[in-house]
């Protein structure tokens, strides 16, 4: 897990207890699940690419009427 183990994931947890404090902790889970769950549906919805252009009216090589 890119080289993180048990005593350095400890030691930021510490640490973002100390910064954020325990109350606004939940906030910061939830907003940063959010995210990731907003990265994952964009990542797996499928894209719409219209490979036939629609015609241009002011084209030069077609007459109008």
């Amino acid at each position: 897990m890119f080289g993180l183990g048990m005593p350095e994931l400890l030691v930021i947890l510490v640490l973002v207890l100390l910064i954020f404090g325990a109350g606004k902790l939940p906030e910061i889970g939830a907003g940063l699940g959010k995210a990731i769950r907003g990265f994952k549906k964009g990542v797996q919805e499928p894209t719409e690419i219209n490979a036939s252009p629609k015609p241009d009216p002011d084209q030069p090589g077609k007459k109008s009427a």
